[in-house]
């Protein structure tokens, strides 16, 4: 295992954090039937027809390309900046790593702030009929995040930031995608199973929300203090050592 390797386990996991977040989870279902134009009736069948499978399978990739394009420019960007940057990547790095801590205090709701509390997403009032419209709902979504989902992404983006190659960037926001369309796909071809895991972790969305606010001041510090790339290092050696 690279050190690579371990900042993109890090990406997935902050998707999947993204997609588990109280702006996104309890909207699923209302993305689901808005992009396939479905009934809630019909995605909520145990056993849905072969047709409806096929166009919430089909509109729920497109919605996910949409905002996978998005975040994987983004990653580019920033680390494309951050190389260009790289005389004061120190200064960057710590502004980022305070940045961080930041948003995980406001995320935990220790110091809400007040800028930050806002609803901030770009919303289309009629979709384009099709797959493309899918798509470009997925770019709107991606355009348009929530205070929720701004805080984790600037963590991976903070990191991307810190990467050498634009191609390490590209590959740290692909990830980070997968993490929140992944389990947006799953729960779009079981919504019925969906609906009921939710409604059993639905009590539990304020202490997922400290402990995303731990977890990015944790990679806030861990940034500041360069200790990310050094225990990214750590890891390798140690996974060699087994080699």
């Amino acid at each position: 295992m690279t050190s690579h390797n371990v900042t993109y386990i890090g990406a997935f996991i902050a998707g999947l954090l993204s997609f588990l977040s109280p702006c996104v989870l309890p909207l699923i279902p209302s993305y689901i039937t808005y992009i396939t134009g479905l009934s809630f009736a019909d995605l909520q069948a145990e056993h849905p027809a072969h047709i409806i499978r096929q166009k919430t399978i089909l509109h729920s990739l497109f919605f996910i390309a949409g905002f996978t394009v998005v975040f994987v420019l983004l990653g580019a960007s920033a680390t494309y900046i951050g190389s260009v940057l790289q005389e004061n990547a120190v200064i960057i790095r710590k502004i980022g790593g305070v940045l961080l801590v930041i948003l995980g205090i406001h995320v935990t709701g220790i110091l809400p702030l007040r800028f930050l509390l806002g609803e901030k997403r770009v919303t289309i009032k009629h979709k384009p009929a099709g797959y493309v419209g899918s798509f470009l709902v997925g770019i709107a979504f991606a355009a348009g995040w929530t205070p929720c989902i701004g805080p984790i992404l600037a963590a991976i983006l903070a990191v991307a930031a810190t990467e050498e190659s634009v191609y390490h960037g590209i590959v740290l926001l692909l990830l980070y995608s997968m993490g929140l369309g992944v389990p947006f796909f799953l729960s779009a071809l079981a919504m019925h199973r969906f609906l009921t895991i939710f409604n059993r972790f639905k009590k539990y969305i304020h202490l997922f929300e400290i402990i995303t606010g731990i977890f990015l001041m944790v990679i806030g510090v861990l940034i500041y203090t360069n200790w990310l790339s050094r225990l990214s290092g750590y890891v390798t050696i140690i996974f060699k050592g087994f080699e």
